[in-house]
């Protein structure tokens, strides 16, 4: 399927499809592996124990046909029966400690100017010791020792890499285009977030944790913030930014106070969905709710 120009949906900030491979090698015999694939945060394919891909969004196939699938399928499985048999028989040479967890992240970015960047990363431990590029598996310089005799190994699969690097250069570009395409009314929906006050367990004596909820919003980047006056505050904490089950996002904020420094204090809460009008809850009030300023 092509794309003209005028369907080719634009994005203030680049947004990626990736594919992930992780695997868990707890001892010789003991191996949990699986794949996902994410188009930025959102989660759009999930893998089976017989490794068909399972679409969990009314778009998820982009401009996939079944050949392409079909191939895609096979080539994951081929690609989680190679690496665990290589990094089993070769885990005392590439001194490779059990248990480890090793992952492969295959995909491409689009960026708001310029052309789209594909990327094929190997990581051990949560550190990257290989990238694939022009056909061939590149070690990294921060692991030599184990990331140099893995590389040559991976450059023996020639093969694999041909069929890597057209997936790279043709169908991961393709894909995305089009599954952006597709999926555009889900990814740029603008959802109000709600917001509420609380209070943590005492952080010590005379202090008080102040908690500041906001659920339910989409896209995920957001704004929250303790303030007085126009300043913030110091020593403001922030929870990580975790999905709801509808596809919407939570957030907490914390702040640790004097318990009798709390006068004044107040939530502040940004999000493109409130069109610069923004969320502002002080603390003693029972209500909560978007767009409610209250004083």
């Amino acid at each position: 399927m092509y794309l003209g120009c005028g369907q080719i949906p634009t994005f203030q900030e680049e947004i990626s499809f990736r594919i992930i491979y992780s695997s868990s090698f707890y001892n010789h015999s003991w191996v949990k592996s699986g794949y996902s694939g994410w188009l930025g945060d959102l989660k759009t394919h999930c893998w089976d124990n017989s490794d068909r891909i399972i679409f969990l969004r009314p778009w998820s196939k982009g401009n996939l046909n079944k050949e392409e699938i079909k191939e895609l399928q096979e080539f994951n499985r081929a690609v989680s029966i190679e690496l665990r048999i290589e990094l089993q028989r070769r885990a005392s040479q590439w001194q490779l400690k059990y248990p480890f967890e090793v992952q492969l992240t295959a995909g491409c970015e689009l960026h708001p100017v310029g052309p789209i960047v594909a990327f094929y990363r190997f990581a051990y431990q949560g550190s990257e010791l290989l990238h694939f590029q022009n056909s061939s598996w590149w070690p990294s310089v921060q692991d030599e020792i184990r990331a140099q005799p893995m590389s040559r190994r991976f450059n023996q699969y020639h093969v694999a890499n041909k069929i890597i690097q057209r997936m790279l250069s043709d169908t991961c570009p393709r894909f995305l285009l089009s599954i952006l395409d597709a999926g555009k009314a889900d990814l740029q929906r603008q959802v109000k977030p709600e917001a509420w006050l609380s209070t943590g367990s005492n952080p010590g004596p005379g202090r008080q944790m102040l908690v500041c909820h906001v659920s339910g919003f989409h896209p995920k980047p957001i704004w929250v913030k303790w303030m007085r006056g126009e300043q913030v505050q110091q020593g403001t904490q922030q929870s990580g930014i975790l999905p709801n089950a509808d596809g919407t996002w939570y957030l907490q904020v914390f702040l640790d106070v004097e318990a009798t420094e709390t006068s004044g204090l107040y939530c502040r809460v940004r999000h493109s969905s409130l069109g610069g009008q923004d969320i502002i809850l002080h603390l003693g009030k029972k209500n909560r709710g978007p767009h409610w300023e209250w004083e």
